[in-house]
């Protein structure tokens, strides 16, 4: 199986994009300032932000990422 993309929510793409270009992963699409596209530094998968207002209720989405 293959991981093709996760996509999460966030309340302000212009620090979110920092936030995980520092983890190292690639910025790969950003139009306007709605949705951003990254793509793993080793393997096949994308993660993604999409702007929103309020942010989901509830548990979350949890997205573990593994680094050195």
């Amino acid at each position: 199986m293959n991981l093709n993309q996760i996509t999460v929510p966030s309340l302000d793409l212009s620090k979110s994009i920092p936030f995980y270009q520092k983890l190292g992963l690639k910025l790969i699409v950003h139009t306007h300032s709605a949705y951003a596209r990254f793509e793993c530094p080793t393997g096949d998968s994308t993660f993604s932000l999409h702007q929103v207002s309020e942010l989901p209720k509830g548990e979350g989405i949890y997205v573990y990422f593994e680094l050195e």
